[in-house]
C-alpha cells in the first residue's frame, strides 16, 4: 500500500514539474509575442494603480467567488508573473509545484486574498494559487475581498498607460463641467498626459483670482478670473511654447504639460536670480530638461529666442 502511495506521489511530482515547465514556456512565448509592446504582457502593480486612482476609502466584502479572468495584478509579485499569471522566473518553481501538487492530490488550500478596484482584482495573498488555477483553465476561485472606491472602470487588458489616459480623460470631463472652461473660453483642447494636472490648473486660476481681487471692494466671479487667466497667462505661455517649438523637444507631451512645468521652472528661476523673463525661463527649461539637451533642438531653442528678440525690435 505504501509502495502504491509512493508511486502515486512520484507521478504527481512529475506532473507538477511538467505543469510548471509548460506554464513557464507559455510565459516565455507570450513575452516574445508582445516584444513590440511589453506592457501588454505585464501584470498591473496594485501600488501603481492606487497612486493613479487615489481611492478615498475601502470596504471589507468578505468571501466571494471571483472570476480569475478579472484578476489583473498583484500587490507585491507583479514582476514574477505575466498578464495571464503564468510564472516568469525559475525561483517560483518550488512553491508553484507545491500548490500544483495540492491540486493534484485534492488538498484544500486557504482562500486567496484580493483587492477589488475599478471592477478588477489584485492579489494580496495567493499569487501562486492564482497562477496554478489559471494555467489549468480554472474559471473561478474563492477569495476574501477588500474593495477600494474608484470612479474609473478598469478592463482586464488595460495597461498602466491606458489607465492613466482614462483617469486624465475623467479628470478633464470633471474640470470642464465644474468650471465651464470650454463654454467660457471656446477652448476644448486643454489636454494633459498625466493625472492630477487639472487640479493644478484650478489652483492657478484661484491664485490669479486672488491677485485680481487685490484693491477691489467686491470679489470678482470665478468665471471672470478663469477667462482672464486663459487670455493673460495661459495663452502667452502657449504662444512662447509654439514659437520656440518646445513640444519637439518633449515628445509625447502636450502644450498644457509644458505650461505647468515652465511656470514652475520660471518661479524657481525668479526666486534664484530675481527678475527673469518668461521666454528665457521656457528656453532654459527646454535646454536643461528636453530630450535633445545637447543636440539640434538646443540650437533651435536658442535660435527661436534670437528671432523672437529681433522681431520685437
Amino acid at each position: 500500500m505504501n509502495g502504491t502511495n509512493h508511486i502515486g506521489n512520484n507521478v504527481n511530482q512529475i506532473q507538477a514539474m511538467d505543469d510548471f515547465n509548460s506554464a513557464k514556456n507559455r510565459a516565455f512565448f507570450s513575452r516574445i509575442q508582445h516584444f513590440m509592446n511589453t506592457d501588454r504582457d505585464k501584470l498591473l502593480s496594485f501600488h501603481d494603480v492606487k497612486e493613479i486612482l487615489k481611492p478615498k476609502n475601502q470596504v471589507y466584502r468578505g468571501m466571494q467567488v471571483v472570476p480569475i479572468s478579472l484578476i489583473v495584478g498583484s500587490e507585491g509579485r507583479y514582476r514574477d508573473f505575466n498578464k495571464a499569471f503564468l510564472p516568469r522566473r525559475n525561483h517560483l518553481r518550488a512553491r508553484w509545484m507545491r500548490v500544483d501538487l495540492a491540486r493534484l492530490e485534492n488538498v484544500d488550500l486557504p482562500a486567496i486574498q484580493l483587492y477589488e478596484i475599478g471592477g478588477v482584482y489584485f492579489v494580496r495573498d495567493g499569487n501562486h494559487r492564482v497562477s496554478v488555477a489559471r494555467s489549468q483553465g480554472t474559471e473561478q476561485i474563492d477569495a476574501e475581498v477588500i474593495s477600494l472606491s474608484s470612479e474609473i472602470n478598469i478592463t482586464p487588458q488595460m495597461t498602466s498607460d491606458e489607465l492613466k489616459a482614462a483617469v486624465v480623460e475623467y479628470e478633464k470631463k470633471i474640470f470642464y463641467e465644474k468650471t465651464g472652461f470650454g463654454d467660457l473660453t471656446g477652448f476644448y483642447d486643454l489636454d494633459f498626459t498625466m493625472p492630477g494636472r487639472y487640479d493644478v490648473i484650478y489652483n492657478h486660476i484661484l491664485v490669479h483670482k486672488y491677485y485680481m481681487n487685490e484693491g477691489k471692494s467686491e470679489e470678482i466671479p470665478f468665471s471672470e478670473a478663469l477667462v482672464s487667466w486663459y487670455n493673460d497667462v495661459y495663452q502667452p505661455i502657449a504662444q512662447i511654447i509654439k514659437e520656440q517649438w518646445l513640444t519637439l523637444n518633449f515628445p509625447g507631451r502636450s502644450t498644457a504639460d509644458l505650461y505647468v512645468w515652465i511656470v514652475k521652472h520660471w518661479d524657481f528661476l525668479k526666486k534664484k536670480y530675481g527678475v527673469y523673463s518668461l521666454s528665457g525661463a521656457a528656453r532654459d527649461f527646454s535646454i536643461k530638461y528636453g530630450q535633445n539637451r545637447h543636440g539640434f533642438f538646443r540650437l533651435l531653442a536658442a535660435l527661436a529666442g534670437f528671432i523672437g528678440k529681433f522681431t520685437k525690435k
